[in-house]
């Protein structure tokens, strides 16, 4: 099945391309989410007229996901956690953690876009990607210290 993708879809595709999917996938996941259309005739002539609207809301939303990650890359945060011996954490830290961290920091992120390589199980400094944007990625960096 032919359809339009009215947005940026990882591994499929980017905003106004036509693409051939399998009927269910369309069906049951691109077409319920609203990221994409079919691809017929009335709607491909449809499209092109709105076609310059989403490309200038993307742009909007590609802008505003830089400015927050340049925000959150110059961002240090401290998250004060138990330790025992061999600063080992009692648990360790979260993305949730570091979510609640960055708000009380005045950076309101989602946590599924916070995505933490390797558990943090213990005290340091490390390194947090936070994805904003199908193109744009931030560096966080999160001091974890004893409490």
């Amino acid at each position: 099945m032919k359809v339009i993708l009215k947005a940026d879809v990882k591994d499929l595709g980017r905003i106004g391309e036509v693409v051939t999917v399998k009927d269910g996938f369309a069906r049951n996941f691109l077409m319920p989410k609203g990221l994409a259309v079919d691809a017929s005739t009335k709607n491909v002539k449809l499209f092109e007229h709105e076609k310059k609207k989403i490309v200038e809301m993307a742009k909007k939303m590609r802008t505003g996901a830089e400015g927050l990650a340049e925000k959150i890359a110059e961002t240090r945060i401290t998250i004060k956690a138990k330790a025992g011996e061999e600063e080992k954490l009692f648990g360790s830290v979260t993305a949730m953690d570091i979510a609640e961290a960055l708000k009380s920091a005045g950076v309101e992120i989602d946590r599924k876009k916070i995505h933490i390589e390797e558990p943090i199980k213990r005290l340091g400094e490390y390194k947090v990607s936070v994805k904003l944007h199908s193109d744009v990625a931030a560096e966080l960096t999160v001091n974890v210290v004893p409490e």
